[in-house]
């Protein structure tokens, strides 16, 4: 979850961080409360899609997590590679990419744990934040020590080669293959080599094993980036060169599916490929839009949020946004009565955290890893 901001900004960069992390910010409680409150069939379906499914399948809000990933690849070649073309050396960068990992594996331990002394039995050690430190550094390792034929290697290797430990490896007492949640080979794996506890006990969907792919998913955002900041074609050629690219991971990633399940838990290489796709369509769509066509200003109340995005993020561990959100709007809810004020203060909610990441902008104060 870097928060890289690259010199040659890309406007859709930001904007499209932003518009992942609204979701996760309040977005998804507006539209539950919108469910609630009006029974709405569309509401419904939308509040649905924003709910995990429990083991295999996708909705929509399996994509905030990869699509955060995929970004801070993105960022890789006007970040790291800038210094690069600045002549930087490579040992010096590498120093420099696996101290922002760790810094969020630590993140990560503290949103999980908070700051209090535990028994390592009790204490959670994966977490998203986790998973994108390590995700990045080893893409970033991988980006400043291969060309991209070399990248490209990369990523099918790591999809092909997590495939294969699925089809010829299950935990003790299941068959070579087994996807469920009990006997899987990368649940099995962390169980056995991941110190603390899981977040369900048999399984933790940021479990070490399953951190491989989603190096594969960054490298996907390193492939984008490098497109975007080196690709000497039209930048209308690029947009359209991430949208076909984007279709062909979504393809691909369906006719996995049919002998690899696309499984958030898993981060299987089918899911790979499939959040892979959304995300370059999503790119395509905001770098068209905001760069090509310069539509910006639209995109502001995105920006806020995408500039500033490990901020919001680690706050909800340290601020009550809810006690916040009552003590300044309690009355609107009293106001407007049962069912409104479910919606009303969910977006009282979001403004609240969106009014203090424009208050971090104004002051130019930014949490950077």
């Amino acid at each position: 979850m870097t928060s890289v901001i690259p010199s040659q900004r890309l406007h859709s960069l930001d904007a499209l961080r932003g518009f992942d992390m609204f979701w996760i910010m309040g977005a998804e409680e507006v539209v539950q409360a919108l469910a609630k409150a009006t029974g709405s069939p569309i509401f419904t379906t939308m509040a649905v899609e924003l709910i995990h499914p429990q083991w295999n399948g996708f909705h929509f809000y399996d994509l905030i997590f990869p699509l955060f990933l995929f970004l801070a690849g993105v960022a890789t070649p006007y970040s790291i590679g800038k210094e690069l073309d600045k002549g930087k050396s490579k040992n010096e960068l590498l120093l420099r990419v696996i101290k922002r990992g760790l810094v969020l594996v630590l993140l990560g331990l503290i949103y999980n744990n908070g700051l209090e002394i535990k028994p390592i039995a009790e204490i959670r050690f994966g977490s998203v934040l986790g998973r994108i430190g390590l995700a990045y550094m080893f893409a970033n390792i991988i980006y400043l020590y291969t060309k991209q034929r070399g990248q490209i290697i990369w990523f099918g290797s790591l999809l092909l080669g997590y495939w294969l430990l699925f089809l010829i490896g299950a935990a003790p007492g299941f068959p070579a293959g087994d996807l469920t949640m009990e006997g899987n080979v990368a649940s099995y794996l962390d169980r056995l080599i991941m110190p603390g506890r899981l977040y369900l006990g048999i399984h933790d969907p940021e479990g070490l094993t399953s951190t491989i792919p989603a190096i594969a998913t960054a490298l996907l955002g390193i492939y984008a980036g490098n497109l975007l900041k080196n690709n000497p074609m039209t930048m209308e050629k690029k947009a359209m060169h991430l949208f076909v690219l984007g279709i062909v991971s979504l393809a691909l990633g369906q006719i996995w599916n049919f002998v690899l399940p696309i499984n958030k838990n898993l981060w299987s290489s089918s899911f790979v490929l499939h959040v892979g796709g959304y995300s370059l369509l999503l790119l395509a769509l905001f770098y068209y839009i905001i760069d090509v066509k310069g539509y910006q200003r639209w995109s502001f109340f995105f920006t806020i949020i995408g500039m500033n995005s490990i901020l919001i993020y680690m706050s909800g561990r340290f601020i009550d946004w809810e006690y916040t959100t009552k003590a300044i709007f309690q009355w609107l809810g009293q106001l407007t009565g049962d069912p409104v004020n479910l919606v009303a203060m969910a977006i009282c909610y979001l403004m609240v955290k969106w009014t203090f990441l424009y208050f971090m902008y104004k002051k130019n104060v930014f949490l950077r890893v």
